[in-house]
């Protein structure tokens, strides 16, 4: 198996276990939680780099590393609703769009077809890993005795239920409206498919 192979399975390995420490009670556990997203997240960059660069490019890594990708910020999304941080049903349809657009995506790769993919939908995703690094830095510092006491103020306005609610909102119906724009602009192939499958 490739290097970059590995990567990917490191990334949905380190997925569940981000989650586990992200909602302990412990604090440490708390804070080795952003280490290990970052870690996870950078090996999607180094194993995109690498399959470029030495050509390693499999049909397992095509299949598996959007996945692995998709698996990861859900945990991180999943995670903020069971801390009540996002609302469920946000969570429910930034994941459930992203899953099937992410599913679609493969599977018309296997079958020889590419889905396009616009700016929008890249700026779309952008703003969900900003969203998401704000909301993981700022939820653990708020936990953080050493970090939170020189900032009592600061962190817990720049956590505002409110703020975090309309900025959540908003990413919610950009991410809904780019995987109605991109099923709409496939719908062709997306025909073609079924009617393989049929």
């Amino acid at each position: 198996m490739t290097l970059p192979n590995q990567l990917t399975i490191l990334r949905i390995i380190l997925s569940p276990v981000f989650l586990i420490f992200f909602l302990s009670d412990a604090i440490w556990m708390k804070q080795v939680s952003v280490a290990i997203y970052i870690i996870a997240a950078l090996s999607d960059w180094y194993d995109g780099w690498l399959a470029r660069k030495f050509n390693y490019i499999t049909s397992w890594g095509k299949f598996w590393d959007p996945l692995a990708d998709k698996i990861l910020t859900s945990s991180a999304f999943i995670g903020f609703a069971l801390v009540d941080l996002i609302p469920w049903w946000m969570v429910a349809i930034i994941v459930g769009r992203d899953v099937l657009i992410t599913l679609l995506r493969v599977f018309a790769n296997m079958k020889s077809y590419n889905f396009t993919t616009s700016y929008y939908a890249k700026w779309k995703t952008m703003l969900q890993m900003v969203f998401l690094y704000y909301l993981l830095i700022l939820y653990v510092a708020l936990y953080s005795p050493e970090i939170n006491s020189p900032y009592k103020e600061l962190i817990p306005t720049l956590l505002n239920k409110d703020l975090i609610y309309f900025v959540a909102l908003f990413i919610t119906l950009i991410t809904l409206h780019s995987g109605m724009l991109y099923i709409k602009r496939n719908w062709k192939i997306i025909l073609k498919l079924l009617k393989i499958e049929n």
